[in-house]
């Protein structure tokens, strides 16, 4: 169409000679790419199951520095990290008022 040639002109074979072509070789490559794929995935799963495994650790380090009542309640992960603002609110006033 005209309005299609004003906007952008169709290629012609010589146009296309110096462009490399794709899909060719894509079935030889396949296996590789998906090989390395879940060789990521596998090493970002295993990344984040290290770091979820060091924020627990973190977080028991923090429960067992916290007053708590009953001592054998554990608190979840949003309610240490609440807790210990607030204890650590409560601890500066107190310091303020002394």
């Amino acid at each position: 169409s005209p309005a299609r040639t004003a906007l952008a002109p169709r290629e012609t074979p010589a146009r296309r000679k110096g462009k490399a072509r794709r899909g060719r070789g894509k079935a030889r490559n396949e296996g590789l790419l998906s090989k390395q794929k879940r060789s990521r995935r596998m090493k970002a799963n295993d990344r984040e199951r290290n770091r979820m495994h060091h924020l627990n650790s973190a977080l028991d380090a923090l429960r067992s520095v916290l007053p708590t009542f009953p001592d054998d309640a554990k608190l979840t992960k949003i309610e240490t990290l609440r807790f210990a603002h607030n204890y650590i609110w409560a601890l500066t006033q107190s310091l303020r008022l002394a």
